[in-house]
């Protein structure tokens, strides 16, 4: 159930446990608070709402929530009060109960602080014993913990004066845009304290967070209805390279599948090539095989073991022999987080005996969080790269959304550090892969059920406009590579000649084309032309990616919601044209890997404002100012 409140002058959604964009007009002063239940694994379990009682008033509100968390061995129970007060304050309280003994790595109240409205301002930490410290939300990400022993912390939102008190444990900040969440949070118990902790049956957790906002000024009115777009033509960027991964799926790519891929346009192809395996020869050949078929180099992510040196001359054998066109080649070993110094020089000096001219990538096959605390050093590599991915620590698509932005971060962040080298994303995925806090590649899936890495989504509206999302702000921030997702499967941009494996949750049919391919098909049809920064004023509802040769220009607009958008574009000139793809063509797109949607193709003014459909991607062609 997703419900407006009022706090005194404080604007609240309420939210299936969750309270959402605690706000005085525009201005966003809470992302969240919530109750998180992550298991020894760091795994989140979802709650289950077994009593909920809403109580609504024109400044004020009283809910009262019981929720049952069970997953493994995980049993707990838990009841929440939480009020919105006239004075625009709020509590959040929790009473809990284990209702069996299981192992935890934290159960307790979290509060998420926006990082674009708080990223490089002072705040004012007061610690439990009394202490206080003036400290600051940190502009670049901090690899590790911002603010330690949290008793209460106070700050200003422009004239806005913010503080939360915490009752019940001890609580600590961390730099959540390690994971791509475009927010910083506070929540206990600290990490510095063993983990994971067993939590007898019986045991019981109390916490309380209390908001308040003074000093908010009167706003009257209603908001802006309509998602204004403002191109700024002067902020350029070059077209970072796009590439796409192979199927995950031992099953080598059918002449059609080629023929639909090589129309999307891609500049690399992606192989995963673990040295250590009994088969990695074959599947190499495969892919390599693959890549001649699609006319694209390969991207190979090259992964060691113990044996580096003789595994890498192995390696270069196979190189000599099949002689590859190669985009770059990333550097990983099996067990480390980030590519280990040792291996990176023994590697590249190996490899560039035989082929000096071949480009090398060290960093993360995981999080970014993995790259920023253990920074590579120059051992000759050309490119730091890492991987994102939206679901490290929620997986609704409104938080989704609100984690696009920081993708950018983490490009910024990057370039802090890397001197002269380029920037490699790779790969980019709407599901997890794999849990880092167990492996740092991904582990065989023997399991019936959905394996954790599908994520239904990959086929849907959603999850094309959630990737125009992504394109948008990582192409802002001129990384040099991008690859996203897989070529065919659950994981991939079409369904492929294989039936689907899972089809009561990833309801896809043999040879369907996702609303993803017709995205990357429109936006790499116009490589040549440069990026082009736009602002918009509700980019938790709507979003734009923009592109221009100087004269014209190709935009994507998504609307990511349910309901339909009005929408303003401001930098375009005369008349332009916008092709649609939504719900209700979406059953023609999903047959045609050549749709242009030309029947649905209308014309506007420059200077109207036009609707979007829900969960639509829009394909504008026009002309600049």
């Amino acid at each position: 159930m997703r419900t407006n409140l009022k706090a005194g002058k404080l604007d609240v959604i309420y939210e299936n446990g969750f309270l959402r964009y605690i706000s005085s007009g525009r201005d966003e002063l809470i992302r969240m608070i919530y109750p998180a239940v992550r298991d020894a694994e760091w795994n989140t379990v979802d709650p289950v709402i077994i009593e909920e009682t809403v109580g609504k008033e024109e400044d004020s509100f009283n809910i009262k929530l019981i929720c049952s968390y069970r997953a493994g061995e995980i049993d707990f129970r838990a009841k929440y009060l939480i009020a919105g007060k006239q004075d625009s304050s709020i509590s959040f309280e929790m009473e809990g109960e284990a209702r069996a003994t299981f192992r935890k790595n934290r159960i307790g109240l979290c509060v998420l602080h926006p990082a674009e409205a708080y990223a490089g301002k002072n705040c004012t930490i007061e610690h439990a014993d009394g202490s206080v410290e003036n400290s600051f939300f940190p502009e670049e990400i901090s690899p590790h913990q911002v603010f330690l022993n949290i008793k209460s912390m106070r700050w200003l939102s422009g004239k806005i004066n913010c503080s939360v008190t915490f009752e019940g444990d001890v609580f600590e900040t961390e730099d959540q845009r390690n994971w791509t969440d475009a927010s910083f949070k506070t929540y206990s118990t600290p990490l510095s304290l063993p983990y994971p902790v067993v939590l007898p049956k019986g045991s019981r957790i109390y916490q309380k967070i209390i908001f308040k906002a003074s000093n908010l000024p009167d706003y009257s009115g209603l908001k802006e209805d309509v998602v204004c777009i403002r191109l700024l033509p002067d902020k350029r960027f070059r077209f970072p390279f796009i590439g796409v991964g192979s199927s995950s799926s031992a099953k080598p790519l059918s002449l059609k599948e080629i023929k639909i891929l090589r129309s999307a346009g891609f500049d690399h192809y992606r192989t995963d090539i673990h040295l250590w395996s009994h088969d990695w020869i074959e599947r190499a050949d495969i892919s390599h095989n693959e890549s001649i078929e699609l006319g694209l180099p390969l991207e190979i992510a090259l992964f060691f073991s113990e044996n580096i040196v003789s595994q890498a001359e192995i390696f270069v054998e196979w190189l000599i022999s099949r002689k590859p066109d190669i985009a770059r080649i990333l550097l990983f070993h099996r067990d480390l987080p980030s590519t280990p110094d040792e291996l990176a020089g023994q590697v590249i000096e190996i490899i560039r005996k035989e082929f000096p001219d071949l480009k090398f990538a060290t960093g993360t096959n995981a999080n970014f969080a993995q790259l920023n605390r253990y920074r590579p050093v120059d051992k000759g590599n050309d490119y730091i790269c890492y991987s994102i991915h939206p679901q490290e620590h929620a997986t609704d698509d409104a938080t989704l959304v609100e984690n696009l932005k920081a993708q950018e971060y983490t490009v910024r962040s990057t370039r802090s550090f890397a001197g002269r080298k380029g920037i490699v994303i790779s790969p980019v995925t709407i599901q997890r892969r794999f849990n880092a806090n167990i492996s740092f590649i991904e582990l065989p899936y023997n399991g019936e059920e959905v394996p954790p890495r599908i994520d239904c989504r990959q086929m849907t509206l959603f999850g094309a406009c959630w990737t125009a999302g992504s394109l948008k702000y990582l192409c802002e921030s001129d990384p040099d590579s991008i690859t996203y997702y897989e070529t065919t499967g659950e994981r991939g941009i079409i369904q492929g000649e294989t039936e689907p494996r899972w089809p009561g949750y990833f309801p896809s049919y043999k040879g369907m084309i996702f609303p993803v391919f017709h995205l990357f098909r429109f936006v790499l049809m116009h490589k040549n032309f440069s990026i082009i920064k736009n602002i918009c004023s509700h980019p938790l509802l709507a979003d734009c990616l923009s592109m221009s040769d100087d004269g014209e220009a190709r935009l994507v607009i998504v609307n990511y919601t349910g309901a339909v958008q009005r929408v303003r574009l401001e930098g375009l000139a005369g008349m332009f044209r916008l092709t649609p793809l939504s719900g209700s063509n979406l059953g023609e797109a999903e047959t045609n890997q050549k749709w242009n949607g030309l029947q649905y193709k209308k014309p506007y003014n420059a200077s109207e404002t036009f609707l979007i459909e829900p969960e639509s991607v829009n394909f504008i062609e026009g002309w600049l100012k």
